[in-house]
């Protein structure tokens, strides 16, 4: 099935979870990754549980800290 994941069209397999497209698409640091599907933000504790469905937007993203 295609989806888009961070602007790019890909083929991936159907029903894959959010877990597994982190671990596929190599996403460093995965434990502070926020995912959200079609702009909903999903719940790490959701990932092994939500699957993916053709035509969906993912983005990864990954909040900084910084300041003084």
């Amino acid at each position: 099935m295609k989806i888009t994941v961070a602007g790019e069209k890909k083929e991936v397999a159907e029903e894959i979870t959010v877990a597994a497209l982190i671990e596929q698409e190599n996403v460093e640091t995965p434990q502070y990754v926020t995912v959200s599907v079609n702009e909903e933000f999903i719940e790490s504790g959701a990932f092994e549980s939500t699957v993916l469905k053709e035509g969906d937007e993912v983005e990864f993203l990954y909040f900084m800290g910084g300041g003084r």
